[in-house]
């Protein structure tokens, strides 16, 4: 299962924050290179994701 949400540089370009997990570790990758700008929203759906990332590879 993979989790991309959707977040803003500091230019505010799009990009986004990839959530996923490879065997019992959950690994993020942010934008290549770049800083992920987060809003509040998009800060949810980020922590939504590692908890449902966490919770998979805790099994």
């Amino acid at each position: 299962m993979v989790w991309r949400v959707q977040c803003g540089d500091l230019i505010s370009r799009e990009r986004c924050v990839t959530v996923y997990v490879d065997d019992d570790e959950v690994v993020l990758v942010g934008p290549p290179g770049e800083t992920a700008r987060l809003s509040v929203g998009q800060l949810g759906q980020l922590r939504a994701a590692l908890n449902e990332a966490a919770e998979l590879a805790g099994r």
